[in-house]
């Protein structure tokens, strides 16, 4: 219940246990064909170059920024979170040229100071994030923000680590020209390839470029050979995830995307509901409230490490805390793919509470109970 790995589901579990087979054999090629039309659905686009990037959500987050931004281009960044940084750091790491879009820590971007950093920098790439970990807040308005960009003639680049799967996103409907995202957050899958997606003006700039990307591995115009039409070597692919994935982007395709949106916002919104009733707050305002990672203010006088020990020490329960500049201040709750379940939200209620009175804390947990099976019937 933290802020990812969530529970694998059993299914995806067995499917890691099936023997593997050459990554060239036509049977893992329809595998392959499968997992991309799969994912196109969940990411919820027609693009062709829909992909899992072997690796990490990382590797394809720099897969995206790495072939994206080329020596001499301006990236703006977002500043109002952990994972801004990140983009930051692999935008300076390509050769581009960083500016920033500056809001606090817990609130979204401002549509309007979109507009005046591009009006000042005219960057060529834009990249925020829709769901940032780190504090808990959904950016709202993107078509907004696409919008501004593409103005511009900017390319935006979406970070859906923490949204792919468990809440609403539209790449092709709102305008995103790349996202990337993690398997192990919503999706439920172990990482070890995560998807990305690019339409075909992003393409076309990977394509176009006049210098090859940095890196070797995770560049889209030899990566295209493999998953594009010709199928053609390039490396030898994570077999075992990749069944994994396909089974994961399975269950989302049975239980119906927007169906596994609202069971993330009905028992995420369970979980808000005993939070707030036992007394605690959540970093952002319902407006930008992320179901699928919770922000939970931590009571005055509380150590927040010493409360997620509790948890784990005494009802082998994984939460986490704050980082950057909300370490100490906040519990990260994770409410994700298998995971976002009532029993599980149950379950924290009473870890966390107990933990919480263990500091002397002033919270009422028989009250935060019974306002999550409310919410819950409701």
């Amino acid at each position: 219940m933290g802020p990812g790995p969530s529970d694998v589901h059993p299914r995806v579990l067995r499917a890691m246990s099936t023997p593997l087979v050459g990554h060239l054999d036509p049977s893992f090629i329809d595998i392959m064909n499968e997992v991309q039309e799969l994912m196109r659905y969940a990411f919820r686009t027609d693009n062709k170059w829909t992909i899992p990037v072997s690796g990490t959500g990382s590797a394809s987050m720099e897969a995206a920024i790495g072939n994206l931004v080329e020596p001499g281009d301006t990236m703006l960044v977002p500043t109002n979170g952990y994972f801004g940084g990140r983009m930051e750091s692999m935008a300076e790491r390509a050769g581009g040229e960083v500016v920033h879009v500056d809001a606090p820590w817990g609130e979204p971007l401002d549509p309007a100071d979109v507009q005046d950093a591009f009006d000042e920098h005219q960057p060529d790439v834009f990249g925020f994030v829709h769901a940032e970990t780190s504090t808990g807040v959904k950016q709202p308005g993107v078509p907004e923000l696409t919008s501004i960009a593409h103005d511009h003639d900017a390319l935006v680049v979406a970070d859906t680590v923490t949204s792919l799967g468990g809440v609403e996103l539209e790449v092709d409907d709102w305008g995103i020209d790349v996202a990337y995202s993690g398997p192990q957050k919503c999706l439920s899958c172990p990482p070890g390839a995560s998807p990305l997606t690019l339409n075909d003006r992003a393409m076309d700039k990977v394509l176009s470029r006049e210098k090859s990307p940095r890196s070797w591995y995770l560049d889209l115009s030899l990566l295209e050979g493999y998953w594009g039409d010709d199928r053609s070597y390039h490396h030898t692919a994570p077999i075992t995830n990749v069944y994994a994935i396909r089974e994961a982007l399975r269950l989302v395709a049975e239980e119906g995307i927007e169906e596994r949106w609202a069971r993330h916002r009905r028992v995420a919104g369970a979980l808000k509901a005993g939070v707030e009733a036992m007394g605690l707050g959540l970093n952002p305002e319902d407006e930008y409230w992320l179901p699928s990672l919770n922000a939970v203010l931590v009571p005055d006088g509380v150590d927040a490490g010493a409360a997620i020990d509790y948890v784990l020490d005494h009802y082998d329960l994984e939460i986490a805390g704050g980082l950057g500049a909300l370490a100490g201040d906040i519990f990260r709750v994770g409410c994700m793919g298998h995971s976002a379940r009532p029993e599980n939200v149950s379950f924290l209620l009473t870890a966390l509470g107990e933990a919480l009175e263990a500091q002397g804390a002033d919270v009422d947990p028989e009250a935060g109970f019974a306002a999550m099976r409310e919410q819950l019937r409701q």
